[in-house]
């Protein structure tokens, strides 16, 4: 899909940075791998695999970024596989997990590129060991955040066209997946919470034990000094 036209306004070298203005762009970036179901004789490799980046909503990415780099373990035939459009990806076949680098350019030369760094999944792990027939997906939530961007940048990132006009989806649920976590941590902030109480309340009965103590050691000092005859 072609990146929309850019108005000559809006070119490279039209006007500064636009301050204040924020534009957050969410994406998905990971792997998924399938085990072939036992060795291959020519090279060992056990898994086929592809490492990817996309955008998290229907929009087509190309519209802002320039190119993709993907930066695999030195053992491979080219190491640095380079993607001028979508989609952005690498398969290939393997036996062993390792981490590999994924940098995103952007049109505007005035924007850095984005660097991630994904640790290639091939094995489940746990649980999931008796999925291991099953693909493994292993793919993490992100957002890019443009903090005053050029006019051309936020051209480019406010003109974006959809990736397909089918619905559009990803292996994870991430919504589902974002109401657990919320619903995670008010769990663990209900815990925390009975427990500074329960802290504060120990604290209370230890600081009442150490007055009482103080007020027996009192009298029972006063007590002794009233008893002790007096010297004449």
């Amino acid at each position: 899909m072609m990146a929309a036209a850019v108005p000559p306004e809006f070119g490279p070298d039209a006007g500064g940075r636009l301050k204040g203005v924020t534009v957050v762009k969410p994406i998905i970036y990971g792997n998924v791998a399938r085990h072939f179901g036992k060795k291959r004789e020519e090279d060992g490799h056990t898994h086929q695999w592809t490492v990817y980046v996309k955008p998290y909503l229907n929009e087509d990415m190309s519209g802002y970024v320039k190119k993709v780099h993907f930066k695999l373990h030195d053992s491979y035939a080219n190491p640095n596989r380079v993607h001028n459009k979508p989609p952005y990806e690498v398969t290939e076949t393997g036996w062993g997990e390792f981490e590999i680098v994924i940098k995103i350019y952007f049109h505007d030369p005035n924007e850095r590129p984005v660097t991630l760094y994904h640790i290639l999944k091939l094995f489940h792990q746990g649980a999931d060991m008796a999925l291991s027939k099953k693909t493994l997906i292993s793919e993490f939530y992100e957002e890019i955040v443009f903090q005053d961007p050029t006019q051309y940048m936020q051209h480019l990132l406010t003109n974006v066209q959809p990736v397909t006009m089918a619905p559009y989806k990803h292996e994870t649920d991430f919504e589902e997946k974002k109401v657990k976590s919320y619903q995670n941590i008010l769990t663990a902030k209900t815990k925390i919470k009975s427990e500074i109480t329960d802290v504060k309340e120990k604290l209370k009965k230890a600081k009442e034990a150490i007055a009482k103590y103080k007020e027996e050691i009192a009298k029972a000092q006063s007590g002794s000094m009233a008893e002790s005859p007096s010297l004449a």
